[in-house]
C-alpha cells in the first residue's frame, strides 16, 4: 500500500479541488484526508492531501512526473509530494540550556515524533552526556563572532554529511548565519519565550516579574534573517499570579517551551505547515 500526502498551493482558480481528487482517482488513489484554505487577500489556494493507492505501476517517480504534467502545469502550482512513511532527519543545535533538549530526545525515544536524529551540534561540550545516553552522535562545534565562518563551515559540512532535511534550535543561543539560512529556507525551527520585544535581554522572566505579568508564552517560528521575526509555527501560554515567584516564572517558561517546540516539530514532520509571504498555514 503506498501512501502520500501532496501539498499545494498557486493562484486560487476554478475546479482545482475537483481536478486534483480526478487525478487521484485516475491512478486508482483512495483520499483519506482533505484540507484546503483560500487567502482572499492574496487571492491564494492552499491545499493539503493524503491517500493511498495499491496500484503497483504507480511509484513516487511516476506519480511526480505524472502530475507535474497533468495537473501542476495547469494551474501553476507549487507543489510537493512525499511518502507518508519517510521520516525527514532532524539535527539538533543546542547549547547550554538542556529542557527542550531532554524533552525532544524523550519523545522521540518513545516514537511520538516521526523523524530521525543523526546528530546533535553545539557550541558547547556541556551536553555531551544527554547525546551519550540517547546513543546520538554529539559534535561539539565552537561558534563566536571571531569564528563565525569556520564554525559555519563545520556546521554545514556536518548537516550535508548526515543527509539532514531540517533543523531544531533547542535553546541554541547563537544567531544562524545567512548562509545557513539560505540552504535550509523554511526549515530551521526555533523557539523563545514570547516576551519580546517587551522584555529582551538576558533576564526576561526577572523584568515580567517585576511588571506583574499574568501570561507567560512561548513561540516556535521558523528562522530567517531578520531576528526572531520569521514565520509561525506553534504558540501557547500559561497563567501566573502574585503568588508566583521567579524560580516559578521559570519553570513555568520552560514547561510551555518544551510543549510548544515539540509541537511545531510535529506539525514540520508531518507536513502539515505551508510557508507564504512571512506566514504559516497550519492544517490540523
Amino acid at each position: 500500500m503506498q501512501k502520500i500526502t501532496i501539498l499545494i498551493h498557486c493562484e486560487d482558480q476554478k475546479t482545482i479541488i475537483a481536478s486534483v481528487t480526478n487525478y487521484i482517482g485516475s491512478i486508482d488513489g483512495n483520499i483519506t484526508y482533505l484540507d484546503q484554505h483560500v487567502d482572499p487577500e492574496e487571492n491564494v489556494f492552499f491545499m493539503r492531501l493524503e491517500c493511498e493507492f495499491e496500484n503497483a505501476k504507480w511509484d513516487l517517480e511516476k506519480i511526480k512526473i505524472n502530475f507535474e504534467i497533468e495537473i501542476a502545469q495547469r494551474f501553476n502550482m507549487s507543489w510537493e509530494i512525499y511518502t507518508q512513511e519517510y521520516k525527514p532527519r532532524m539535527a539538533l543545535f543546542v547549547s547550554k540550556y538542556e529542557h527542550c533538549l531532554y524533552d525532544i530526545l524523550g519523545r522521540y525515544s518513545a516514537g511520538e515524533l516521526a523523524i530521525e536524529i543523526p546528530l546533535i551540534i553545539s557550541n558547547h561540550d556541556d551536553l555531551r552526556p544527554i547525546a551519550d545516553r540517547f546513543n546520538i552522535p554529539f559534535h561539539h562545534v565552537p561558534f563566536n563572532k571571531e569564528i563565525k565562518q569556520e564554525g559555519e563551515q563545520r556546521q554545514i559540512a556536518l548537516l550535508q554529511e548526515y543527509q539532514v532535511n531540517f533543523i531544531v534550535l533547542a535553546r541554541y543561543m547563537q544567531i544562524i548565519t545567512p548562509n545557513l539560512i539560505g540552504l535550509y529556507k523554511n526549515k530551521i525551527i526555533n523557539i523563545h519565550h514570547s516576551f519580546l520585544p517587551a522584555f529582551p535581554g538576558a533576564k526576561p522572566y526577572h523584568s515580567a516579574f517585576k511588571r506583574g505579568v499574568k501570561i507567560i508564552g512561548a513561540t516556535s517560528h521558523y528562522v530567517t534573517d531578520e531576528l526572531d521575526e520569521g514565520p509561525i509555527i506553534a504558540q501557547d501560554i500559561t497563567r501566573v499570579t502574585h503568588s508566583h515567584s521567579i524560580e516559578d516564572f521559570i519553570i513555568k517558561g520552560k514547561d510551555v517551551e518544551r510543549s510548544v517546540l515539540a509541537k511545531a516539530i510535529q506539525l514540520h514532520a508531518e507536513r502539515k505547515t505551508m510557508v507564504y509571504n512571512n506566514k504559516t498555514i497550519i492544517f490540523t
